[in-house]
C-alpha cells in the first residue's frame, strides 16, 4: 500500500467515525422531535359582543391565515371595534393550557385586544389597567373557563411559565399573556 493509499484510509476512518458521533449523539434529538401532524383548535365567546368562534387555527404544521384573522376579528377592541393582529404565541399557550386542563370549551372573553386609547382611558378608571398594557399589543386576553374554576385556570397557566398571569377573583377572570414571566 502506497503512503496516499494509507492516508485516503484514515481519512475515510476519520469521516466515518465523525459520521457515526453525530448521528449517535442527534438520533436520539432527530427522533424526539415532534411530528408536525395534527391540529390545533380553540373555541372563543365574546362575553361583550356575544359572538361565538370554534376554529382550527394551525392544521399539519402550518397556521391557517384564515382562522388568525377569524380569532383578530372575534377578539378586537369592543369599543372601538378595532381589529389587531393576535400573537399567535398567546393562541399556542391557550391551547396548552386548555390541554393541560383538559377542557376544551369555549373560553369566555372579557378582554383581548385594546386599542391604545382604548387602554388610556380605561387606565384612568381602573388602577387594574396596566398603562403600557400587553393587551395594546395583541398579546394578551382576559378570560374564564366555563367547567373550570378560576383557581386552576389560574394555577395552570403560573405552572406553564410562558408569560405573565394575572388573578382578578373579584372581577372572575385571569388575565394571560406572553410577555416575560410574572404574576399578580
Amino acid at each position: 500500500m502506497t503512503s496516499s493509499n494509507i492516508d485516503m484510509t484514515r481519512r475515510s476512518l476519520v469521516c466515518l467515525g465523525m459520521t457515526a458521533l453525530f448521528f449517535s449523539a442527534a438520533g436520539p434529538a432527530m427522533a424526539s422531535t415532534p411530528r408536525m401532524k395534527g391540529m390545533r383548535a380553540l373555541a372563543f365567546h365574546n362575553l361583550h359582543t356575544d359572538e361565538r368562534l370554534r376554529v382550527t387555527y394551525w392544521k399539519d404544521g402550518k397556521y391557517l391565515p384564515e382562522a388568525h384573522a377569524s380569532i383578530n376579528h372575534l377578539l378586537r377592541d369592543h369599543y372601538s371595534g378595532d381589529i389587531h393582529n393576535m400573537d399567535i404565541r398567546l393562541m399556542d399557550l391557550l391551547h396548552g393550557l386548555q390541554s393541560k386542563i383538559g377542557n376544551d370549551g369555549a373560553l369566555e372573553v372579557i378582554s383581548g385586544y385594546r386599542s391604545p386609547r382604548t387602554n388610556f382611558k380605561l387606565a384612568r378608571y381602573s388602577n387594574g389597567v396596566a398603562t403600557q398594557s400587553y393587551h395594546t399589543r395583541g398579546m394578551a386576553i382576559d378570560v374564564r373557563l366555563p367547567g373550570t374554576s378560576l383557581n386552576k385556570l389560574h394555577n395552570v397557566a403560573l405552572a406553564l411559565r410562558r408569560g405573565g398571569v394575572g388573578y382578578y377573583p373579584e372581577s372572575q377572570f385571569v388575565h394571560i399573556d406572553v410577555g416575560p414571566v410574572r404574576k399578580w
